[in-house]
């Protein structure tokens, strides 16, 4: 029946700093930056991989009132409201490294773990990010 998750969505509180950050310091590239009149539509990709989108979205309408809105910002200031991502790599050292020089907030070093390395990192808004170097499958 499905046939593969397109688009995911995280809150940041500013776009061109969330833009800079998952493009510049995270390496992820820019898939849609439309300004749709109500909203601005901000996706970025893994590169090479245009059919899974995140799209990066400032809390206000039309999903929330601003009421609402206000409240989500708030949550999200507090680290409360944070999403979550998981990306692999071929090499978990080696991007821990370069992230690492990159001056991404690191929250983990690589560790090993049954299904392969992973370690954290958190964007500027709170959002959890685990890069893991997954074990082939038996």
């Amino acid at each position: 029946m499905y046939k593969a998750i397109t688009q995911s969505q995280i809150f940041v509180l500013d776009q061109d700093e969330a833009l800079d950050f998952y493009v510049n310091k995270l390496g992820l590239e820019l898939h849609t930056d439309q300004d749709l009149g109500f909203m601005r539509w901000l996706t970025v990709n893994v590169p090479g991989d245009p059919g899974r989108q995140i799209l990066l979205e400032k809390p206000g309408p039309p999903a929330m009132n601003e009421a609402m809105a206000a409240q989500v910002r708030d949550m999200v200031t507090k680290g409360a409201m944070g999403g979550w991502l998981c990306i692999s790599t071929d090499d978990a050292h080696k991007t821990y490294e370069t992230l690492k020089a990159r001056g991404v907030e690191l929250t983990d070093e690589p560790t090993e773990r049954p299904y392969g390395v992973d370690f954290g990192i958190r964007d500027p808004f709170g959002n959890a990010i685990r890069i893991g170097q997954m074990n082939t499958p038996a």
